[in-house]
């Protein structure tokens, strides 16, 4: 299983002035934490990291001091990220190794991901691609959810007994995700993940429910829950 680790964000919203990925978290970079749990999977065989170039020294330096807990065929590789996360993902996917049947996307600011996640999601996506599927991580929604118009008022309450929050890691076959990738670059298509891509074309995406804790970091109050999501475990 191939597996691409989308860090080429920022960290705006962060109110950050350097890459999210960057910051401290229980002593180690926020990055660090998600590329030790791709290595300790052991579903996964290459791993592909995409980022800004000017991060490129910052985050060579997290791979190089990564200690995986195995070997893997060949090292964690570096490349160069686009503008937009759906640009990096393209970039990503032209830079698999030759071959590459199936591929894990995840998001590098949710470093909480455990390899226990990482594994079920490389099974389920072996089974789902039987029948053209692929496969997200998502956690059932529990708070109420209100539309709401330009103005501010509701304008509907959604039932959330079939509501899902998309997450990270995402699969996909490799050749369906490069068409639906290419032909969102030809018509213009703006997506926030790489299952609305699949969507689009029609393609069936099955939901792999995924623990709470597997966070997306976008605010300093995401960076002090993660810090104590990790002492509990002992991190």
């Amino acid at each position: 299983m191939h597996l691409l680790i989308a860090a080429a964000g920022s960290g705006r919203r962060m109110g950050a002035a350097t890459n999210k990925l960057l910051l401290p978290l229980a002593g180690r970079p926020v990055l660090a934490w998600t590329l030790e749990a791709a290595l300790a999977c052991e579903a996964i065989s290459w791993i592909g990291v995409m980022g800004r170039p000017e991060d490129e020294t910052a985050i060579g330096a997290i791979l190089a001091a990564a200690e995986p807990r195995r070997s893997l065929a060949e090292p964690v590789t570096w490349i160069v990220g686009g503008d937009t996360r759906q640009a990096s993902v393209r970039r990503g996917l032209a830079a698999l190794p030759p071959g590459a049947e199936a591929v894990l996307i995840h998001d590098g600011a949710r470093c909480l991901a455990e390899p226990e996640l990482l594994e079920r999601c490389a099974v389920a996506l072996s089974e789902a691609m039987l029948e053209g599927a692929g496969i997200i991580a998502a956690t059932p929604v529990t708070d109420t959810i209100k539309q709401v118009d330009s103005c501010g008022a509701i304008t509907a309450t959604p039932d959330r007994s079939g509501l899902w929050a998309a997450q990270t890691p995402q699969g996909f076959g490799v050749a369906q995700l490069r068409e639906a990738h290419g032909r969102a670059e030809r018509e213009g298509w703006s997506v926030t993940d790489d299952a609305a891509l699949y969507e689009r074309l029609g393609l069936a995406v099955r939901v792999l429910e995924a623990p709470a804790s597997n966070i997306k970091l976008t605010s300093p109050f995401d960076l002090t829950i993660a810090g104590a999501v990790l002492a509990a475990r002992g991190a």
